[in-house]
């Protein structure tokens, strides 16, 4: 699958090699693992969504892309972890070995563990913002990466999950704080520094959400339907380990018109935004009909 917007990911990779750690500067293995684990070809799917969020809001590149960066580095650690062999012990990401694969599984924590702290620290020094929307940044990636509400919970609600039938209420619940929440958070974040009005960001949360949920869903479908290289990763692990997917609960017709559900919910949800929403319409187009 390509990125949304090619420039955005030209922009998001120049500013990533400055705030990254040189892969020569000590502890150069861990660097080395940081640098391949970002630069491994990401999609910048985050970083373009609060990008697109924020200049909707008249936001500039410049307040914006710290914080679109900060995204990356969690995504990536996020990623980095969940391959883990005592996570979902994948050896394949992005096309290439995991991270854990090609440097050893300590020193992947690790890599995690420091892309998750540089994200709070490039937005705690990003000087193009004041101090009270970095707060509220800082507590919107927070909030998104960890418990009860975010990434943290939702890897744990997977991993309960596995090799038991849940409900559909369950399901959602997985992928709303495992996929949707730091989605949701990308895209307020950018309304946060674009100074969006709470009618406007409460908007911004519910086409968040939708946008989340279509996400994970059609990252379902694609597990069962996509090939290894369309991928980048290896097809069919979520079945093979027994996850709780929509595919698996719905099978594939369904789970299409779920998606087709989700994505009119977040048109719907632009309509009640009275900004220039084209571009984030765009974004729901692509995840809908991608293929990779």
């Amino acid at each position: 699958m390509k990125s949304v917007f090619p420039d955005t990911v030209a922009l998001v990779e120049v500013e990533l090699n400055k705030l990254l750690p040189a892969a020569a500067a000590p502890p150069e293995k861990v660097h080395h693992a940081i640098r391949w684990s970002v630069f491994a070809g990401g999609k910048r799917f985050r970083p373009a969504l609060l990008l697109a969020t924020g200049k909707a809001f008249n936001a500039t590149t410049e307040t914006l892309i710290k914080t679109a960066c900060a995204f990356e580095m969690i995504h990536t650690y996020s990623l980095i972890h969940d391959d883990l062999p005592s996570m979902d012990d994948d050896d394949l990401r992005r096309g290439r070995p995991t991270c854990h694969v090609r440097f050893g599984e300590a020193t992947a924590i690790l890599a995690g563990d420091a892309l998750q702290t540089l994200a709070f620290r490039t937005v705690a020094e990003d000087e193009n913002l004041d101090v009270n929307t970095r707060v509220a940044l800082i507590s919107e990636l927070a909030r998104a990466a960890g418990t009860p509400e975010g990434m943290v919970a939702g890897q744990a609600l997977d991993m309960e999950a596995e090799a038991r039938q849940v409900n559909p209420a369950e399901l959602e619940e997985i992928h709303r704080h495992k996929t949707g929440a730091l989605i949701v958070a990308a895209a307020r974040s950018g309304a946060i520094i674009g100074r969006a009005t709470e009618a406007e960001l409460d908007a911004v949360t519910n086409y968040g959400s939708h946008l989340g949920l279509l996400f994970q869903i059609t990252d379902d479908l694609l597990d069962v339907t996509a090939s290894a290289e369309d991928l980048g990763k290896t097809p069919g692990k979520d079945a093979e380990s027994r996850k709780a997917t929509y595919p698996g609960l719905y099978g594939l017709d369904d789970s299409r018109e779920a998606a087709a559900k989700a994505y009119r919910a977040a048109c719907e949800a632009l309509e009640r935004i009275d900004r220039p929403t084209t571009v984030l319409r765009s974004i729901v187009d692509f995840i809908l009909n991608r293929t990779g």
